[in-house]
């Protein structure tokens, strides 16, 4: 809920707000009322709002079918279809709000000029939000900064989150059905991921790595990191919800092993042709060996002290201890947990 209503308020008020300075601005004066101007507001976020559900219905799975198409005739549709919209919403809510009703002369003079600005407008931002889903949000205002040039030392949460039985998988669908499989479960997990505060970092293979920053988190204080241990089993908890979808669809229901771990990060972005940020560290080591325990143990979720110490578990999850482990590659012992629902 809170990846939908967040956006809807701050592209409502953006709205609210660029169209009552264009009035400022490039209006008559003398046309310059109160009235005028919560009119022009109200149009201005109707414009935005409707120019956003577009956006959202196309991101959502009813829109999967055109993230098949490639990419240039994708982000044509949807600036076509935004453009659509934006000009409906000009053209109904005029006569609505200014109570004049519309002259023919207006739809065959005006109103051209206004779709074709609505529709570069919706290229432009469709071609951006492209980008921005290619790249992630942070890590493309992190590039534009310039933030992680030089090495950074951070304080992060990881989780690495992996399909468990993709070799057994691979055997019964084959390949491409598997990496369709895969495909499906990053897009119906990142939604509780979102929510939940995380950023996904990347995909490796059947894998996703994601963080939680950790700076001006207090000891079991509030803060985005606090909500690292219940995205876990709301991603399980998605994927139990559609369970029979997944059922009809592909023969399986994903299962997954996870495992969270706490402590700094270095963070630099990598490469000449093609940038990316990269995460270096003991953090990142500990993260994925504890991620293979998980099959040893037998446990979906496996946590480190230094992530309990950070992130309390809640009241309704039951953390059981598992002693001190020797981990691959890695000559100190890490005191390790397993973390289940359903607590006494």
């Amino acid at each position: 809920m809170r990846r939908v209503v967040g956006p809807f308020i701050v592209v409502a008020i953006v709205g609210f707000a660029t169209a009552i300075l264009y009035r400022h601005l490039w209006d008559d004066p003398t046309e310059g009322s109160l009235a005028n101007y919560l009119r022009s507001g109200v149009h201005g976020m109707a414009v935005a709002l409707s120019g956003w559900g577009c956006h959202a219905w196309f991101s959502s799975r009813a829109g999967a079918w055109l993230r098949r198409w490639p990419l240039l005739a994708e982000v044509a549709l949807r600036a076509l279809a935004m453009a659509i919209a934006v000009a409906a919403v000009l053209v109904g809510l005029q006569p609505v709000l200014y109570g004049e009703p519309l002259e023919a002369k207006w739809f065959s003079v005006t109103f051209p000029g206004i779709f074709a600005a609505a529709f570069v407008l919706s290229i432009a931002f469709s071609a951006l939000l492209e980008l921005v889903r290619l790249i992630g949000g942070r890590v493309l205002l992190n590039v534009i900064l310039g933030r992680y040039r030089h090495p950074v030392r951070e304080e992060r949460v990881l989780m690495f989150l992996d399909l468990a039985g993709s070799t057994a998988m691979a055997e019964a669908l084959g390949e491409v059905r598997l990496q369709e499989l895969l495909t499906r479960f990053f897009f119906d997990i990142d939604a509780p991921i979102v929510a939940h505060g995380g950023e996904v970092h990347a995909y490796v293979g059947d894998a996703v790595i994601v963080t939680w920053p950790l700076s001006g988190q207090a000891r079991g204080g509030p803060g985005p990191a606090a909500e690292c241990l219940d995205c876990f089993f709301a991603v399980e908890e998605r994927i139990e919800k559609s369970a029979a979808a997944w059922r009809d669809e592909f023969g399986w229901v994903p299962r997954f092993r996870g495992a969270l771990h706490a402590g700094p990060v270095v963070i630099s972005e990598c490469g000449e042709s093609r940038r990316q940020i990269a995460y270096f560290g003991d953090t990142m080591n500990v993260t994925a060996r504890l991620q293979e325990r998980c099959k040893e143990a037998g446990r979906s979720l496996l946590v480190s002290a230094d992530l309990l110490a950070r992130v309390p578990p809640g009241p309704d999850l039951r953390v059981e201890s598992l002693g001190a482990s020797a981990l691959r590659g890695r000559a100190a012992a890490v005191e390790v947990f397993a973390v289940e629902r359903g607590g006494l």
